[in-house]
């Protein structure tokens, strides 16, 4: 904003009076706006329309300057209220369902396009879960995501598009085990930020999106007599976000 007006000359009104003992002249007003001087005795502009003209440019700068300034919002993911799941194929008969562990991130929230907003996030895949201990010992193994060697699942957002008020895709880099891959992400949630109860401005939805496993070199696996594996290649992840606008942007 200080820079913007700081492009805005002083607008000055300077009355020069008539020098004692010579003979009184219409006294001359001088308007310096910064894009004509005006001087009365030579005709011209209005020393009003003048004004008006430069007030009016100063509150289109100004108002430009603090759109562009408000357009960007940064919402932190809630890692208390967000979950990260799996679902993948057992046997080709049943579905194991699990969590991927932690997500922590942050969405830059355009507030005026939507589809300018980015979201990053990373999920600490050293707490994966399925209630059954000596699986998910096995699952951080190096058979499966060898979390010794990568602890995280990141993802990093290109391009979000907006199908309705409620519905988007967004399109990113996701790394697993150190390989990226783009996916894609169906989102379902409102961009209008609320107010909680307890002060804070909140956002949330769900993402979905699905992933062949050994495009990430996640290729352990067993066949099975009737051809099929043990675990299956196709994993289905659901994330459930809640996210909170930084206290220093909130106000």
């Amino acid at each position: 904003m200080q820079r913007a007006l700081h492009e805005i000359r002083t607008i000055s009104l300077l009355v020069i009076p008539a020098k004692a003992g010579i003979q009184a002249r219409t006294p001359r007003l001088r308007l310096d706006t910064g894009f004509r001087r005006y001087d009365e005795s030579t005709g011209g502009l209005s020393c009003a329309k003048q004004m008006q003209r430069a007030v009016l440019v100063a509150i289109v700068i100004a108002g430009v300057v603090a759109s562009a300034g408000a357009r960007a919002a940064t919402f932190d993911i809630d890692p208390a209220h967000t979950n990260a799941e799996f679902a993948v194929r057992h046997l080709m008969v049943s579905t194991v369902r699990g969590h991927l562990g932690k997500v922590s991130g942050a969405v830059q929230l355009d507030e005026t396009d939507v589809t300018k907003s980015s979201v990053t996030a990373t999920i600490d895949v050293t707490g994966i879960e399925t209630r059954e201990p000596k699986r998910d010992e096995h699952l951080r193994g190096a058979d499966f995501l060898d979390v010794k060697q990568y602890p995280t699942i990141t993802f990093k957002s290109k391009e979000v598009t907006k199908l309705a008020d409620d519905t988007f895709i967004v399109k990113g880099d996701l790394t697993i085990r150190g390989v990226t891959k783009e996916v894609t992400l169906d989102v379902e949630g409102s961009p209008k930020p609320f107010t909680d109860p307890f002060g804070n401005v909140k956002l949330g939805g769900v993402a979905r999106t699905k992933i062949n496993r050994q495009d990430f070199g996640v290729a352990w696996s067993k066949s099975l007599d009737n051809g099929g594996l043990v675990v299956g290649n196709e994993l289905e992840i659901t994330i459930d976000i809640e996210l909170t606008k930084k206290k220093d942007e909130a106000k």
